[in-house]
C-alpha cells in the first residue's frame, strides 16, 4: 500500500504538480512517509490486538493468555509493526522504481518469496534469511527459545527488532538520496 500511494503519482503526472508546489522533493517523500507510518502503525495495531482479543475470546477455556502474561507484549508489537515496516518499504522501492509493475514484483519478491529461498541449516543462507523482515517477525513471535541442540541456526531477538528498522530507514534513505538526484 506504500508502494501504490507514490507510483500512482508517478503514474498519474500528479507528481509534476506535488514538485510544483513543493521543490523540496526530499520533504514530500517525508511526508508521505510520516503519514504511511502513522496510518499503518494504527492499523497494525488495531489488526495485531483485536486478533490476540478475538483469540483469546474463542479460546478462554483452553489457552487464555491474558495481556499481562510475559511476552505477550512483544509478541502484539512485533505483530504490529510489518503493516508499517512492509509499507514504508514499498514506498521507499515506489520512489526508487517509480512504476507499479515493477514496485510490486520487487515488493513481493523481497518480503515474501525470497526468505523461503534459503534453508537455515547453512550459516550463511541463514544470515540471509535472519535479515529478511518476515524472519525478523517469525523469530519474535515465537514465545520460547530455540532448542539448542537444533541444525538450524536462529536469529536474536535483537537483531530481529534491528532487522525492522533498518529495512525501512534503507529504503527511505535511499528513496530520498535518489529523489533529490533526479528529475521528475
Amino acid at each position: 500500500m506504500g508502494a501504490l500511494t507514490v507510483v500512482s503519482e508517478y503514474g498519474s503526472g500528479l507528481i509534476r504538480t506535488t514538485t510544483m508546489a513543493v521543490p523540496a522533493r526530499g520533504s514530500v517523500v517525508l511526508a508521505e512517509v510520516a503519514v504511511a507510518a502513522a496510518l499503518w502503525t494504527a492499523v497494525g495495531t488495531v489488526a495485531s490486538t483485536g486478533s490476540f482479543l478475538v483469540s483469546q475470546a474463542l479460546n478462554r477455556h483452553h489457552a487464555g493468555v491474558p495481556l499481562t502474561h510475559p511476552g505477550v507484549f512483544r509478541v502484539l508489537v512485533a505483530s504490529a509493526l510489518p503493516a508499517p515496516v512492509c509499507a514504508l518499504v514499498g514506498l521507499g522501492l515506489g520512489v526508487l522504481l517509480r512504476h507499479a509493475a515493477a514496485t510490486m514484483v520487487t515488493s513481493v519478491f523481497v518480503l515474501l518469496m525470497l526468505p523461503t529461498m534459503f534453508p537455515e541449516s547453512n550459516r550463511w543462507s541463514a544470515d540471509v534469511i535472519h535479515a529478511l523482515v518476515s524472519a525478523a517477525w517469525k523469530r519474535l513471535v515465537e514465545p520460547w527459545e530455540p532448542d539448542p541442540g537444533s541444525q538450524r541456526y536462529t536469529a536474536t531477538v535483537p537483531g530481529s527488532w534491528i532487522v525492522y528498522v533498518l529495512w525501512p530507514l534503507i529504503t527511505i534513505g535511499l528513496a530520498v538520496f535518489a529523489v533529490r538526484r533526479r528529475d521528475v
